[in-house]
């Protein structure tokens, strides 16, 4: 009874003083998309990852919370980047990826029980990071609610040498589209602004 109680009071707590939820969740997409989903050979390939708006996600206006589709493209690009092998191939060559940008556009409202899919697909990529697309689609009209982009960083390796790896041969890899080259200037110009005002020299780089 007592050891019960115990395992009690510690679960209440992680779920207290931790994101819980988060916890649980990110490992399962992980193992998820690496034991019960096929291999996706196609890096360019679009990926579905399935969700519904829970009570959890909720603001006061009564639709899902923009920090939650944040955590939920988390979700889908660790289970694309599993699925197509980009993990695997970072721990193979003992490098690992982080977050280094991201930006969100909202276009419609995510309900409350509303289903929808994350469509998480690979863009392309330069000489330090992937650049990853998320979309949220309303499965009740198709209507893609929200546009994400992400700008993901490698540490201890290159893309190219990534996706030589996986491919087993040297891949050009594809335009990215204007859009996105203008949010990569962006970022490059207010990364350039933040160094000056740091007072760091220029040799000094962002993730």
């Amino acid at each position: 009874m007592l050891g019960l109680l115990v395992a009690l009071l510690a679960g209440l707590a992680v779920f207290a003083l931790l994101d819980g939820w988060y916890l649980v969740r990110f490992p399962c997409a992980v193992l998820r998309a690496r034991l019960l989903q096929p291999r996706v050979r196609d890096l360019l390939a679009e990926q579905r990852f399935a969700g519904r708006v829970l009570p959890s996600d909720l603001d006061l206006l009564l639709h899902m919370n923009n920090a939650r589709y944040l955590r939920e493209a988390d979700f889908a690009r660790v289970a694309h980047l599993t699925r197509c092998g980009v993990l695997g191939a970072l721990r193979g060559l003992g490098a690992h990826t982080v977050l280094a940008a991201s930006c969100a556009r909202y276009r419609r409202s995510l309900r409350l029980l509303e289903p929808f899919e994350v469509r998480t697909r690979l863009l392309g990529w330069d000489d330090r990071a992937f650049y990853l697309e998320a979309r949220f689609v309303s499965l009740r009209d198709g209507f893609v609610c929200a546009l994400l982009r992400f700008r993901q960083h490698l540490l201890g390796t290159s893309p190219e040498r990534v996706v030589q790896q996986l491919c087993q041969r040297r891949v050009e890899p594809p335009e990215l589209p204007a859009d996105l080259q203008y949010w990569i200037s962006y970022n490059q110009a207010s990364s350039q602004l933040l160094r000056v005002e740091s007072g760091l020299s220029d040799v000094t780089k962002d993730q």
